[in-house]
């Protein structure tokens, strides 16, 4: 039997590990531990594919540049229009309002009515005066025409009268001389009714033309009661006129299509002459884009753009309508002075206007939206 001290392991080795094999010269083989694995980097099928990723990265970035270079694009963009902004023209209440919020209305709409009773209280009062110069015409009128009668009758009697007068100086003149030659061959009571008939007619003559100078004055007075009469109805005519346009600005439309916005004013307020009531966003509107000068070398007229808008759930193409001529600080209020002091140069940026081909009616846009434009220029 053996004895169990000879079979045991050494008690110095750790138990689950086998002792080192015999040598072929009956010696102990040295444990090397564990085996070292080979570094990827060595491998040729990890070079292979890490050389085709490589290249694949740098095609697809050519290609990236390629296109990229195409495009220009800002996020400093933002949606315009000419918002028009409507104020009462008079004083008064407001009688109606026949438009609400946000409401699409179409050009030459009524949109708020004020209270025009005062206005045309004042329009038939104009109205009135006219009629009453109207009729001060047609008297006058029917005046110079029986002036006219009277001017022409006391002429033809003046002129009839002027003849006999003439005639009856004539017959007086020569009975006045035949009495001086020859005192027996007419009687002296003869010569004294011959020159007294003279006289008469003379001074019946005088008083037809006087009669004939009336009749002309009251024609050239006549005239002027027309003239006045005139100048009252053009005076009655320019204050219809004027009410006429106070009575229709007592309504409020609309100048252009488009949509109701900051509407304000309510029935039964008291609005005054410049007091916004509310506004029109337009129906046409358009991006303006501030492109730094750094992207404008290859941008022209008429190149399609992609606009990417956040309140629509789709993209949009527009065009590039025209490129203001000056940066944006150009046309500030107090634009800067570079003339004095260190200068730093910082790229400026110009407002490029952007029109849109089409704009569906799902897309609610409005002034103040932003706008990611990207203008192809290649």
């Amino acid at each position: 039997m053996a004895d169990p001290d000879e079979t045991a392991p050494p008690k110095d080795e750790p138990q689950g590990k086998q002792a080192p094999e015999d040598g072929p010269d009956g010696g102990k083989l040295q444990d090397d531990g564990p085996k070292k694995k080979p570094s990827p980097l060595k491998n040729p099928k990890v070079l292979v594919v890490g050389a085709i990723v490589v290249v694949v990265l740098a095609v697809g970035g050519f290609f990236y540049w390629l296109h990229a270079r195409q495009y220009v694009s800002t996020d400093d963009a933002f949606v315009d229009a000419h918002v028009v902004r409507l104020a009462p023209q008079v004083t008064g209440q407001v009688a109606r309002v026949l438009v609400a919020d946000n409401a699409v209305v179409r050009a030459g709409q009524v949109l708020v009515e004020i209270d025009a009773s005062s206005a045309r209280a004042a329009l038939d009062q104009a109205q009135a005066q006219r009629g009453q110069a109207v009729a001060q015409i047609g008297q006058a009128e029917a005046q110079i025409g029986v002036s006219q009668a009277a001017y022409r009758q006391a002429r033809d009697q003046a002129a009839g009268l002027q003849a006999q007068a003439a005639e009856a100086s004539r017959d007086a003149a020569r009975l006045t001389g035949l009495q001086a030659s020859t005192p027996r061959a007419v009687a002296a009571q003869q010569v004294d009714q011959t020159v007294a008939q003279a006289k008469q007619t003379n001074a019946q003559r005088d008083a037809a033309l006087r009669q004939a100078e009336g009749a002309a004055a009251q024609v050239r007075a006549a005239k002027t009661q027309i003239e006045g009469a005139r100048a009252v109805l053009q005076a009655a005519d320019a204050t219809i006129a004027e009410n006429q346009l106070t009575v229709g600005r007592t309504q409020i439309v609309a100048p252009v299509a488009g949509y109701v916005s900051q509407k304000t004013v309510a029935a039964g307020a008291y609005v005054q002459p410049g007091q916004q009531l509310l506004a029109i966003v337009p129906m046409q509107m358009w991006v303006t884009a501030n492109f730094k000068e750094t992207q404008l070398k290859a941008m022209r007229v008429g190149q399609p753009v992609t606009l990417s808008v956040d309140a629509c759930p789709m993209t949009l193409h527009g065009r590039v309508n025209s490129i203001q001529r000056g940066a944006g600080q150009a046309f500030a209020v107090l634009p800067s002075e570079n003339a004095t002091g260190n200068y730093v140069k910082v790229v400026q940026r110009v407002p490029v206007k952007i029109t849109f081909d089409e704009v569906p009616k799902s897309c609610p846009l409005g002034p103040g939206l932003s706008v990611q434009p990207s203008v192809k220029v290649r």
